[in-house]
């Protein structure tokens, strides 16, 4: 088998998660799943993304950090668009759950990005999220969360 940049890069972050699990730390072990789960997004293994990046934010939670909440969710929810852009039209109900699962993760993202304390990164976010919403078609949310992007970049507060 060939070593690819793509293939080094994961077994790489294999071998962090090892070290990870060996140290019990929950920010240790959340961060080594998403580079896992960054990895076999690029190799296009969005299902196994999936699975690493929803351990990720388990770990996420136990370590208490937001921002890498949001983040990992985030993260999540373009995943899983990413999933429902791969089945297409032809497996309507798992693209249905995929795009339920990526509004899933993109709503509790948007919900927890108020409680970060940067509000560049929580309109970085808001962003990524809108993103994400109107590619599941739901560009009504999607614009909301522009606004409320916009709101914060330009000095203002949130107000929803």
């Amino acid at each position: 088998m060939v070593e690819t940049p793509q293939r080094t890069a994961l077994r790489d972050a294999l071998l962090r998660l090892d070290l990870a699990e060996a140290s019990g730390s929950p920010f240790e072990l959340s961060s080594a799943l998403t580079a896992v789960g960054r990895c076999y997004r690029r190799m296009n293994a969005l299902r196994a993304a999936e699975d690493s990046l929803r351990q990720a934010l388990r770990w996420a939670r136990a370590s208490g950090s937001t921002d890498l909440q949001v983040d990992l969710l985030c993260e999540l929810a373009e995943c899983n668009c990413g999933v429902a852009e791969q089945l297409g039209d032809d497996e309507f109900r798992g693209t249905h759950a995929a795009r339920d699962r990526a509004r899933d993760a993109a709503f509790e993202a948007s919900e927890l990005a108020r409680q970060v304390a940067d509000p560049g990164w929580e309109s970085h976010a808001l962003l990524r999220i809108s993103d994400v919403l109107c590619r599941c078609g739901d560009h009504d949310d999607a614009a909301w969360l522009q606004w409320r992007a916009i709101t914060l970049m330009s000095g203002g507060t949130s107000l929803d």
